[in-house]
């Protein structure tokens, strides 16, 4: 038994894309406007899925139940051990006590809780996207401004919006070089290409977090901080990926956009700091009263320093996430680490599906191999740095043993939803309902210039990885340039920059936020947060990769 993907099975392209478009309409028709739970929402769009799957494109049932059974696994693993391991690791300085050193530190830095937002969640997110990404930095800084003193909506929407500008470049720029590897243009050029788009995003994106974190009085009160980290991301950012290294890109802007924030703060402090932070404490405690108490995967400790803060008490409060960094760090950057992380990678087989699904050109399908990385996953480093952590902070074993089974307990209805719409993802992808849409996009002609980073936006939202929305559509956004005379590098750098805006939008990257900070049950108040954010951003790197096609802007590419 074997399956090829019918790009147009229902005779037209466009009748067959508007089919299949149906489970994530069902997706977002559920969560964002019935308010269904996500994994009601998410098991619906994978019935649909299955249903177009089998009765629209023929893929034989089977087939297609054991896509969506791969699709799952990797849910489970290695999103959700992610997710699960980043929450372990904040819970365990909470254990410990050190959560109100920690919240010390944050006012060291600045004392003002908008700014606090900035710089952990843009400023030290896009530093862990860089270094591990797969929703590790919406985990890890999601609980880190729950501590800090944010309500879990806010907090949740804070991040997500701060996850975009970093992530064509993160894990050490893999989707850039997926995208390089499909399509043989050297990923360099690549990255030279969307390190000259997603800067303008990232100029604005402190500003669209003080607007999160405290509306039009936070951008009144502190706008310069947030121009200054915006235009020292960016132009790090724009720099290092046109004439350093695409790899490196976002832990330099990363690293000079924080330095730009910490030294300006030696000369400028912001307005209505105390009327800040009393409006956002007392939003915090009225939104705990009325969640139910399975929600709440976090804990929201009270943040009171006690006695002095010294220089030790300072390097215990910030030894968790300098671990981070340094786990990261090595296991990216140390060429034998790293090789010997990747040797211990067990490729399995799909059982029934491997050799089984064809591509539209009638080769052997690579993406029916599994790779379970049971030493080199992100979930994996946080784990060890959080047993780690826990011996330095002298917290016992049976105490992290109660934790452990405590937030598996919490995460069941969070791994569930990912699961799902893993699994749909893959029954999508392997039956050719994706290709299908992008295929009808990138018949639009010369005007798909302005279309193609939708294609990435997509791919994104259906998976939740820029690098899976590459994996889809970069060929397909090569051979369309081609056949248009366009740039095919112009069009497969946009399929990576419309993925960074697509994140805010995937079910799973919302399940991880909610899961997170403590909204469990709740996607849909996020969804609905963030979805405006990122059709805005989207609007606006599809009028830039259109322009940057003709004369207009053709000037801003490398």
């Amino acid at each position: 038994m074997s399956y090829t993907p019918d790009l147009a099975p229902l005779g037209s392209l466009w009748g067959s894309a508007l089919v299949a478009t149906l489970p994530l309409l069902t997706v977002f028709l559920t969560l964002g406007v019935l308010r269904w739970k996500a994994y009601q929402a998410g098991l619906a769009g994978l019935a649909v899925a299955l249903v177009v799957a089998i009765a629209a494109y023929g893929m034989p049932a089977k087939l297609a139940f054991l896509s969506a059974s791969q699709g799952a696994v990797y849910g489970l693993f290695p999103i959700v051990w992610i997710v699960f391991a980043a929450i372990m690791l904040y819970q365990v300085t909470v254990i410990s006590g050190r959560f109100k050193d920690l919240a010390a530190v944050f006012d060291i830095l600045s004392d003002d809780p908008r700014i606090q937002a900035m710089l952990i969640a843009f400023c030290f997110g896009g530093l862990l996207e860089a270094l591990a990404g797969f929703g590790a930095p919406v985990a890890i800084t999601g609980v880190m401004l729950v501590a800090a003193g944010f309500s879990a909506l806010r907090a949740a929407t804070v991040v997500l919006v701060a996850n975009t500008a970093p992530v064509a470049f993160g894990a050490i720029a893999i989707p850039i070089i997926t995208a390089g590897d499909l399509t043989k243009i050297p990923y360099q050029e690549i990255g030279a290409y969307v390190g000259h788009q997603t800067p303008v995003i990232a100029v604005f994106v402190p500003l669209f977090l003080l607007i999160l974190a405290d509306g039009r009085r936070g951008v009144r009160d502190a706008w310069p901080i947030a121009l200054v980290t915006g235009i020292a991301f960016a132009v790090a950012q724009w720099i290092c990926a046109s004439y350093v290294s695409v790899e490196l890109t976002d832990i330099a802007a990363s690293l000079v956009g924080l330095a730009a924030a910490v030294a300006f703060l030696r000369v400028w402090k912001p307005k209505g700091t105390a009327e800040a932070t009393a409006r956002l404490t007392a939003e915090r405690e009225e939104e705990r009263a009325k969640l139910p108490a399975e929600a709440q995967t976090v804990e929201a400790p009270n943040a009171e320093p006690v006695g002095r803060m010294t220089a030790g008490r300072l390097f215990m409060a910030l030894f968790p996430y300098l671990l981070v960094i340094a786990v990261f760090s090595a296991a990216k950057l140390v060429k034998p680490l790293s090789d010997f992380l990747a040797s211990t990678d067990l490729k399995i087989h799909w059982p029934g599906l491997d050799g089984h699904i064809l591509t539209a050109a009638g080769k052997v399908s690579g993406t029916t191999i599994y790779k379970f990385q049971w030493l080199s996953s992100p979930g994996t480093l946080l784990i060890l740095t959080m047993i780690v952590v826990a011996a330095v902070y002298r917290v016992a074993p049976g105490k992290v043993a109660k934790e452990m089974g405590k937030t598996a307990h919490q995460l069941r209805f969070s791994a569930l939803t990912i699961a799902a719409v893993l699994a749909l993802a893959y029954v999508m992808n392997q039956s050719g309902q994706t290709i299908t849409i992008g295929s009808w996009a990138a018949g639009t002609g010369a005007a798909f210039a302005f279309l193609s980073p939708i294609l990435g936006w997509l791919g994104t939202a259906v998976t939740g990885s820029d690098t899976s929305a590459n994996a889809l559509f970069a060929t397909l956004q090569q051979t369309a340039a081609q056949k248009a005379g366009i740039d095919p590098t112009l069009l497969v750098a946009a399929n990576t920059t419309g993925g960074v805006v697509g994140k805010l939008v995937s079910p799973q990257n919302l399940t991880i936020a909610a899961t997170a900070v403590g909204l469990v049950g709740h996607e849909s108040a996020i969804l609905r947060r963030v979805i405006w954010w990122s059709l805005g951003m989207l609007a606006a790197l599809c009028l830039i990769v259109g322009l940057q096609s003709t004369p207009v802007l053709s000037w801003m590419l490398p």
